[in-house]
């Protein structure tokens, strides 16, 4: 039913929709913060992934 839901044209207009929405100045700041956000839950993740053979199982 959502076959090829997402073509390359609706990533283009969401760019000019986001860049239109928020302006093109903001939108650098915008993606280091996120890409900041991305790499810590990625490490935080990862610790928990580490963390996770000390505790017993519960059931």
């Amino acid at each position: 039913m959502l076959r090829n839901a997402l073509e390359p044209w609706h990533l283009i207009l969401l760019l000019v929709v986001c860049v239109l929405v928020f302006g093109s100045k903001k939108l650098p700041d915008m993606a280091r913060s996120v890409g900041k956000s991305m790499r810590i839950l990625k490490s935080e993740t990862q610790a928990l992934r580490g963390e996770g053979g000390d505790r017993p199982q519960q059931g």
